[in-house]
């Protein structure tokens, strides 16, 4: 599972448990083809899929489904290793091999011990019968660490082996099935930013606003700056998620014509941007900049590396401070995690 996927994601399970989550076999079906994968099924429920099988198949599955279940909910691992043939083994979704019952139920036992209150929902979404004795099902569980926790969600396919009357698994699969996350909900560690804010240094003073896109794919940040007597200057942002790169940006315009862009690292209580900057008369800049939350109406700027025009700049640092919100004035969205982002030149 890729850590950044998950450490970002809003309500999301940890790669931790994920990689030792939803190993537990499942019963088969035959006589079906291969369907769509349904909607997940809560935990704690076992659920068929919706397909024609034999009355003495319909009765298997049934009967391997609530072993696998009631193995699993119990937190017993032999009992899940049981569920394996003798030499069965169990892949997992970064390509570790479990061989044997014995090594199977020592992963379970360490999971369990991590996580006694976890439990589990399956659905069989394809089984073809090969031959008289060999089954390959397909299908997806939803694993939970406790109650009311986020769902782990994982396919797997399972090659089965009957032996008398039941039906053991001698090779087990798994792959990881979480549906891809919303660029709303990796925007979510920036909420914090959602307001009006100010900078008062002695050089000038900067009004900073963010909101929410209406569709909920960007952050949107306005800067106003006036310096002395000066003719104010403003700048637009637009804060998002690259689904393709794994990483956030931000694009910003000033009304100069001048335009920069920057990619985002989280860091301990913030993040730092690397950035980079096209100036008005074809110059171009470049900088790091690392804000930093000192409380939840403070934030901390600092941006060194400034090269401009080739030539080196000295670094600086501001103190952005909440600004209070006008009597009768609307409620902002919920705030996430403090996390920062003011406009990155």
């Amino acid at each position: 599972m890729n850590v950044v996927k998950t450490g970002l994601r809003s309500g999301r399970q940890g790669a931790e448990w994920l990689l030792l989550a939803a190993l537990m076999p499942a019963g088969v079906m035959v006589g079906a083809e291969v369907q769509s994968v349904v909607v997940p099924a809560k935990a704690t429920e076992t659920v068929t899929a919706d397909v024609a099988a034999s009355p003495e198949f319909e009765a298997m599955i049934r009967r391997e489904m609530e072993a696998t279940v009631k193995a699993f909910n119990a937190a017993d691992p032999a009992g899940v290793a049981a569920l394996f043939m003798e030499k069965g083994e169990l892949v997992d979704e970064n390509g570790n091999v479990y061989t044997g019952r014995s090594e199977i139920t020592a992963v379970f036992k360490a999971f369990f011990e991590k996580f006694p209150k976890a439990a589990m929902a399956m659905e069989v979404t394809s089984v073809r019968s090969i031959g008289d004795s060999l089954a390959v099902e397909e299908g997806v569980r939803q694993i939970t660490a406790e109650a009311g926790a986020a769902e782990a969600q994982m396919r797997y396919i399972a090659v089965r082996d009957k032996v008398g009357d039941k039906w053991p698994i001698a090779s087990y699969r798994e792959f990881a099935d979480d549906p891809a996350p919303t660029a709303e909900e990796m925007l979510q560690p920036l909420s914090f930013l959602v307001g009006d804010w100010v900078d008062e240094s002695p050089e000038g003073r900067t009004a900073i606003n963010f909101s929410w896109s209406e569709d909920g794919n960007y952050i949107l940040g306005d800067y106003v700056l006036s310096v002395g007597g000066q003719p104010e200057s403003k700048s637009v942002q637009r804060i998002g998620w690259d689904p393709v790169e794994g990483v956030l940006r931000s694009w910003t315009f000033d009304s100069d014509g001048g335009f920069s862009h920057g990619e985002w690292t989280q860091i301990d209580n913030g993040w730092v941007a690397k950035t980079e900057a096209t100036m008005p008369d074809a110059s171009t800049a470049s900088a790091t900049v690392t804000f930093t939350v000192k409380d939840q109406d403070h934030f901390v700027v600092r941006s060194t590396d400034r090269i401009v025009a080739g030539g080196e700049e000295p670094d600086f640092e501001l103190v952005i401070a909440r600004k209070p919100p006008q009597p009768g004035a609307a409620a902002a969205k919920p705030a996430g995690t403090p996390v920062v982002v003011p406009a990155a030149k």
